[in-house]
């Protein structure tokens, strides 16, 4: 087993943290040979959420599949893959056994490191897939319906946690407003496609915490809309919807701004699900060109839980640590590790 990554490593990586099925093959953590994702929205769509033991079932069935098109659509010789990489957590532990399972069997059977996967860090590499010139130290807005998190990245592997949600994650928040104004579920790209039609000004929501330490909270601009909706019924929902994303959004840039600006980082990277709000990304590159700042925000594709950015994560993990013992489970409640 190769401990230590060449330059051109092979890393099937494997994702399967939430409601993604997804398999992708990275070389070099820099250059994606494919990347498939199966998504389970339809099935989630009537609950209004996640149900974990559906999710972890449709896993079970897409799996296997999933990773044969990953390595077909990548076109490797026989004992191409030099590595298998899995997100071990955070996650739902049902869903991410499945993933964590199949990795270790392929890595068994081809013979090849098995490396565990940070699905946080994972999301802080995606940038790097589409732009290798980044150049660190640099600040990442991670954004999704289960974290937001404002990281200084130092360097491979050194993290610096800033600041983090004290309740509500933004996606989450998104997806709760969403629910409430009958928007139906994935809520994020609801509320983007609604506030188009509606005036962020109109309402003047809340902005928690704008102004105090790098942490966020959500929890009181969701309760803040609920209670408009109720005293004023004849609102309009785009307008809702509008108003609501732009307090979302400005405290998320205004606080990323401000961090870059006090650590002195090069640049900064929008990851998570909830960059793919049409919004946060515009405003996000407003912000660095105005500081002069290096911006790195990626394709809709890469914000989204997907495998290759957990397979670039595996091969700086590879070469940093060495392969994950074979006796690694998942872990649900996974932290991103940081340096204090």
């Amino acid at each position: 087993m190769t401990a230590h990554p060449r330059e051109a490593t092979v890393v099937l990586g494997i994702e399967t943290s939430c409601d993604e099925t997804a398999a992708a093959v990275v070389s070099g953590a820099q250059t994606v040979l494919s990347s498939v994702v199966s998504s389970q929205i339809e099935l989630h769509a009537r609950f209004g959420g996640v149900v974990p033991e559906i999710a972890s079932r449709a896993h079970v069935d897409l799996l296997t599949p999933v990773i044969a098109q990953a390595l077909v659509e990548a076109g490797l010789p026989d004992g191409g893959v030099e590595a298998v990489a899995a997100t071990v957590g955070p996650g739902l532990i049902g869903s991410l056994l499945v993933g964590v399972s199949a990795a270790k069997a392929l890595a068994l059977v081809w013979d090849v490191p098995f490396v565990g996967v940070n699905h946080l860090e994972a999301h802080l590499y995606a940038g790097f897939l589409e732009d290798p010139s980044l150049e660190l130290p640099v600040v990442v807005l991670l954004v999704s319906g289960g974290h937001t998190l404002l990281i200084h990245m130092e360097d491979h592997g050194r993290y610096r946690l800033l600041g983090q949600t004290i309740d509500d994650a933004a996606g989450e928040a998104f997806d709760k407003v969403a629910r409430y104004l009958g928007l139906g579920y994935p809520g994020g790209p609801a509320i983007d496609r609604v506030a188009m039609d509606g005036d962020p000004e109109a309402i003047r929501f809340p902005r928690a915490m704008q102004d105090e330490s790098y942490d966020f909270s959500f929890s009181g601009l969701k309760t803040a809309v609920v209670n408009h909706v109720r005293r004023h019924p004849e609102v309009g929902t785009a307008d809702v919807a509008a108003s609501f994303q732009e307090a979302v959004v400005d405290v998320l840039v205004t606080k990323a701004q401000r961090a870059a600006q006090a650590v002195g980082a090069k640049g900064m990277v929008l990851g998570g699900g909830v960059a793919a709000n049409s919004v946060l990304r515009e405003r996000f590159l407003d912000a660095c060109t105005a500081d002069g700042m290096h911006a790195f925000v990626p394709s809709r594709a890469m914000c989204t839980d997907n495998a290759a950015m957990v397979a670039a994560a595996g091969w700086w993990r590879l070469r940093s640590d060495g392969p994950t013992p074979l006796d690694a489970g998942g872990d649900p409640n996974l932290r991103l590790p940081v340096v204090t």
